[in-house]
């Protein structure tokens, strides 16, 4: 009886495994070898300081482009429905991950807002966009009217702010009604001490208003948050705090020289209306307020009913 011998055998496997590839195409045989690898192929550029930003990219190429620019500590999928959305209307339709958040790289450098919408100036040109339309949430909000106020001519049409930190949050001597420094050192202390839960803690509480008497609560909502939170870097979204909390974005909202769609719920209990979407608004060249009564941070995931026929009347416009 012939022994057992797990390494000749792997060796002939192998063997095997070479002779049939030398019979195959290259390109066959690299797309066989990266499946038995287990690589995943995603959608990725590199910006300026070596950074991969993932993207998702759906829909005709020669169709007017739509970028959605995601919140902390989240991701692109964010934006899933109003990417659906906006696909079966024609569009093309964006999004990426910002950088150490979701699938891009988990560096621990560039966040800053500059950094953030340099990344998108990259990402424009990297697709070559034209005539585009961004549409931001909370900090994608901040990160928009950044890259807006330095895009070169002729990249942007119009923008959309929903929820968005600008001008300010963070309470400060010229800005009293802004939200104590207290608040986002309680952030950073529950993300430090224990990241899941705190991201369990914010979708189920005050980001989507399900703390509120009469709530129409969503597991699935809960669920996708958390799970996009956890996808990124602990370092990334701790240093982000400080971004969406102290950036003064006064002169970026003076500089966006496009129609500009400023969408706030009035119960938002993240980014309080008063210190933003309403002061926005008088910064604007040319912007408009459209405030839902009663809704939260996140409306426009607990209401895409409401919020994509506006934004599409708004785009079309």
């Amino acid at each position: 009886m012939t022994q057992y011998d797990p390494t000749r055998r792997a060796v002939l496997q192998m063997g095997a495994a070479t002779a049939l590839l030398s019979t195959m195409p290259a390109a066959l045989a690299a797309q066989t070898l990266t499946q038995q690898e287990g690589d995943i192929i995603m959608s990725t550029i590199e910006t300026r300081d070596g950074t991969r930003i993932f993207y998702k990219d759906w829909g005709p190429r020669d169709a007017q482009p739509i970028v959605f620019h995601h919140g902390w500590p989240l991701s692109g999928d964010d934006w899933d429905n109003q990417m659906l959305f906006f696909l079966a209307h024609g569009y093309r339709v964006i999004a990426h991950d910002r950088r150490g958040h979701g699938r891009s790289d988990q560096t621990d450098l560039g966040h800053d807002m500059a950094t953030y919408s340099n990344d998108v100036v990259d990402l424009a040109a990297a697709l070559d966009l034209q005539n585009a339309i961004h549409i931001g949430h909370s900090t994608g909000g901040g990160e928009v009217a950044a890259y807006v106020a330095k895009a070169e001519p002729g990249r942007v049409a119009k923008a959309a702010l929903l929820g968005a930190i600008p001008p300010l949050m963070l309470q400060t001597d010229a800005n009293p009604d802004g939200v104590p420094l207290e608040v986002f050192d309680g952030f950073r202390a529950a993300l430090a001490a224990n990241r899941a839960q705190f991201y369990l803690d914010v979708p189920s509480g005050p980001f989507y208003g399900f703390n509120r008497d009469g709530a129409d609560v969503s597991q699935g909502l809960i669920n996708n948050w958390w799970r996009q939170g956890m996808m990124g870097s602990a370092s990334a979204h701790y240093q982000c705090i400080a971004v969406f909390s102290e950036t003064d974005q006064t002169e970026d909202l003076r500089a966006m020289n496009v129609p500009t769609l400023v969408m706030h719920g009035d119960d938002d209990q993240v980014v309080p209306i008063a210190n933003s979407a309403e002061k926005a608004v008088e910064l604007l060249p040319n912007g408009t307020l459209k405030v839902y009564k009663g809704l939260s941070h996140g409306f426009f995931a607990t209401h895409p009913e409401l919020v994509n026929p506006d934004l599409l009347s708004f785009v079309q416009s």
